[in-house]
């Protein structure tokens, strides 16, 4: 993939498609990214609570491909096919 921070970065100034406990979640055009609350106490890169968590917003992560990246707005985490 070419550089996506500019696309990821872009997509965080959106409206958010959902929020649950530790995530704000957020369509972007490269997949569905969860970008983590601050002073959330998790474990990084939190994939595993991201999937459970994203059942709670109707999102079904758990066959996605998964990467990581730490944006100005904080730890993003994003799930594409």
């Amino acid at each position: 993939m070419t550089n996506i921070l500019p696309l990821l970065e872009e997509s965080l100034g959106q409206p958010p498609i959902g929020e649950t406990k530790s995530f704000i979640w957020l369509a972007t055009p490269i997949g569905i990214a969860a970008l983590c609350r601050p002073g959330s106490q998790l474990g990084k890169p939190p994939f595993d609570e991201a999937v459970k968590e994203g059942v709670e917003v109707s999102i079904d992560l758990s066959r996605e491909d998964r990467e990581f990246h730490q944006t100005e707005q904080g730890l993003v985490l994003l799930f594409y096919s």
